[in-house]
């Protein structure tokens, strides 16, 4: 879960900090304020599109930080570490910083890191929903990823094994393609593949190594300037001329002297001891630096040369190290499997027959699977639903065979009717924006607890919404916020009220700028602010006796 997001210079939000908790979290404030700019920092938190705009104007960089809690989820900690994250007993810092030029850079513990890397880690730690990404349901490609989750364990496993044996089925498919291309076409194949691994291999490049070149030549390149810095910086630290060492020390004797007639003066000779050998450790290190500092043109140029055989594979092999290492895999990988191809091509296309028999085996099992739970789903879903304010709404699942995938040779596809009288149709058809918000509600609150990211944070999920269906997604979102951290931008007191931590955004007028605060509020502020969401800026006692029967719960 998320323990603590800080926005700085993102917009007009100069520093905002919240610190969050578990269950449910809701922020308000008036239209303008600043809600959907939060929702960008937070997007930019997870990895999402990095922009100048988004930069507050005079500042030279933008920066949001999270820390996220993954203790007592150690599946999460397992997917973390194979992104090659590590947090620290369980603990996990991000930072991710946009420059006034457009620049970003991402930090995960400390540690730079691609940003799709933090793309994929946003993936794991935040289901988030924006104002609009409920139209995400409109594509039925997605629609499988639901059912599959909602079964659990016994599908996963059998998704598992069907990934292993369709893999093990597209080898053997290349290998009889490869055959059958000829021998023309197959020693083309192998010299281009083997160039492409002589030439990636020459170079032997790491990932993150581009970076690093960056910084060393940046270092080599202003060496003088460098060097004049630190050696002004020795000259005071231990130069002949009343240096900070000498100074200090003389100061260290002469207290030692006065302790030795006032004992009193121990703990203030010990303070100034620690200064002092502080002291010359600092300019023993600040030396030892300046005797290694010097300018060296070849290791300059040969950097520089380095890098430009990077800067060569990133252009032909894609935009990070990481990228080029897979396509040296890819090719290493195909190259092994054309090099050992035999003449016996009878057996190997025998061998892809078996394979494909056994491919399509576990894909029936996996339909059959998802056939005979799809009508609990949808059941599930279809009573979630029907307590949003569509009373008479129904909710489908149909599965239709396609080409076998990694995934499976179905398409489970949502379909959806509003209205008594209608037949179900795709939802791409008949469900509008409103009703897809409440959808996806339905949809993870018949999750919770079966799959899916520890926090899940939406943005207006209440549009549109009012009177008794309000006070039912409220409920809703209550009960998701037992199994999830859940955050959520709304404008309805009846959500507002059931909020375990509740948070104001407001504008405020500072040194002649507008600037977006986010405050926590009290109970007694929770009372007033509820009250101005039931009655507007104008707040009535009425309104105010409202406010308090929805934090009691009088009127559940």
């Amino acid at each position: 879960m998320i323990r603590e997001l800080a926005v700085e210079n993102i917009a007009i939000i100069e520093q905002s900090i919240l610190p969050l908790g578990e269950g449910l979290t809701v922020l308000t404030g008036e239209t303008g304020a600043g809600k959907s700019l939060l929702m960008d920092g937070i997007d930019l938190a997870l990895g999402g599109r990095a922009d100048s705009d988004l930069v507050r104007t005079g500042c030279a960089r933008g920066v949001v930080s999270m820390v996220a809690d993954l203790t007592g989820d150690p599946l999460l900690q397992e997917a973390c570490a194979e992104l090659g994250i590590f947090p620290e007993d369980g603990i996990l810092h991000v930072q991710r910083e946009v420059s006034a030029e457009g620049r970003s850079t991402c930090r995960i513990g400390g540690k730079l890191f691609p940003v799709g890397t933090l793309r994929k880690l946003g993936e794991l730690l935040v289901d988030l929903h924006g104002q609009h990404d409920h139209q995400g349901l409109l594509h039925a490609d997605r629609h499988g990823g639901y059912l599959d989750a909602w079964i659990g364990e016994p599908c996963r496993v059998i998704v598992e094994r069907l990934a292993v044996e369709f893999e093990a089925y597209e080898a053997l498919k290349r290998k009889v393609s490869a055959l059958r291309q000829g021998m023309r076409e197959r020693e083309q194949r192998i010299d281009l593949l083997r160039f492409q691994v002589q030439e990636i291999e020459a170079v032997g490049v790491r990932d993150g190594e581009y970076a690093e070149l960056q910084g060393q030549i940046a270092r080599l390149q202003n060496v003088e300037r460098i060097s004049g810095s630190v050696q002004a910086a020795l000259q005071g630290l231990s130069g002949e001329d009343a240096s900070a060492v000498d100074r200090v020390g003389d100061a260290t004797r002469q207290l030692e002297a006065a302790q030795a007639l006032d004992p009193s003066l121990e703990a203030t000779v010990e303070s100034l001891r620690s200064v002092f050998y502080a002291l010359q450790d600092s300019a023993w290190s600040v030396r030892e630096y300046a005797e290694k500092l010097e300018a060296d043109p070849a290791l300059l140029e040969e950097l520089v040369q380095r890098t430009e055989a990077i800067r060569k594979l990133l252009r032909k092999y894609g935009d990070t190290e990481d990228e080029i290492l897979r396509a040296l895999e890819l090719a290493q990988k195909e190259l092994s499997e054309l090099n050992d191809l035999d003449a016996n091509s009878d057996q190997i296309e025998a061998d892809c027959a078996r394979a494909e028999a056994k491919l399509t085996q576990t894909a029936a099992e996996l339909t059959e699977l998802r056939r005979e739970k799809s009508h609990a789903f949808a059941d599930q879903v279809q009573g979630s639903i029907r307590e949003l304010a569509m009373e008479k709404a129904i909710f489908e699942v149909r599965i239709s065979p396609q080409a076998i995938s990694a995934t499976g040779a179905d398409l489970v596809e949502f379909f959806f009717s509003a209205n008594p009288g209608e037949s179900p149709k795709p939802l791409a058809k008949v469900a509008s924006g409103g009703e897809l918000s409440r959808l996806m509600l339905g949809l993870k609150v018949v999750l919770a607890g079966c799959a899916g990211t520890p926090t899940l944070i939406f943005d207006e999920v209440d549009a549109g919404l009012s009177g008794r269906a309000a006070a039912v997604v409220a409920k809703k979102l209550e009960q998701l916020a037992t199994g999830y951290q859940v955050i959520v931008i709304s404008h309805l007191p009846q959500i507002s009220s059931r909020a375990t931590t509740h948070f104001r955004i407001e504008k405020i007028e500072r040194q002649g700028r507008v600037t977006t605060q986010v405050r926590l509020l009290q109970p007694a502020e929770r009372e007033q602010e509820i009250a101005r969401m039931l009655a507007g800026e104008t707040i009535s006692d009425s309104a105010l006796v409202h406010a308090r029967e929805l934090l009691s719960g009088v009127l559940d």
